[in-house]
């Protein structure tokens, strides 16, 4: 049960409905040009997203005690970030290989955040989970729940996927305000789910099926009442 195919990539979603000045969100490629706007995003809202940012743990195996620490095999603590081009390159080789769609998001012309789609399965399971962080400035306009609609859209409609989900903290209120929005139906709590900031955090379960959104999840989205 895993990728059999390779969707085409890059890709690049749009939709005009926003009722912004312009009103134009783009979901495309992360480009090395993006280097500067993206560095001065994410320095701008570090204090928004941090909290949330996921974390590898410590290389994998068992304390002096013995208890089970968990992690990644061969990680060492003096593992590097990879420069800003090789995490470009690093979200080409994942999207070409099919396991992921790593959008940049775009508003209007400015890079405001990332939306990804990640373990993009095929199979008996025909699955993926999206991702995503904006910038607190374009918090609450409609930006991220829009984005998530268009990428579940891609995945019903182009990649043949029956199921999307989204995993959020339970804390992190603006998040969960973005599924309650597009109606996504609450599958429970995982617990120990994602590691996070330094440890291992629970996340709630948010998932829509293809056959529950037959003309899409924008149009639906659309179609709701705005709070």
């Amino acid at each position: 049960m895993g990728v059999v195919w390779a969707p085409r990539w890059p890709v690049v979603l749009r939709d005009d409905s926003l009722s912004t000045p312009g009103g134009t969100l783009l979901l495309r490629r992360l480009r090395r040009a993006d280097r500067d706007a993206w560095m001065d995003l994410r320095a701008d809202n570090r204090d928004w997203l941090e909290r949330w940012e996921a974390t590898t743990p410590e290389p994998t195996g068992r304390d002096r005690d013995g208890r089970y620490r968990g992690g990644w095999p061969g990680r060492t603590q003096e593992t590097k970030p990879p420069s800003f081009t090789g995490y470009v390159r690093a979200l080409d080789r994942a999207a070409k290989d099919g396991s992921t769609l790593p959008f940049a998001v775009e508003l209007d012309g400015e890079l405001v955040g990332q939306l990804t789609v990640s373990s993009i399965t095929y199979g008996s399971l025909c699955s993926a989970s999206i991702g995503y962080w904006v910038g607190e400035h374009v918090a609450g306009r409609g930006v991220t729940p829009t984005a998530v609609a268009m990428a579940a859209d891609h995945c019903f409609f182009e990649l043949g996927l029956h199921r999307v989900e989204v995993n959020i903290r339970p804390e992190n209120v603006p998040s969960l305000r973005v599924v309650e929005k597009l109606g996504l139906r609450d599958e429970g709590l995982r617990e120990a789910y994602l590691h996070i900031q330094g440890r291992w955090c629970d996340h709630r379960t948010f998932a829509v099926t293809a056959p529950e959104v037959p003309d899409g999840l924008l149009a639906r989205w659309r179609g709701a009442p705005q709070a």
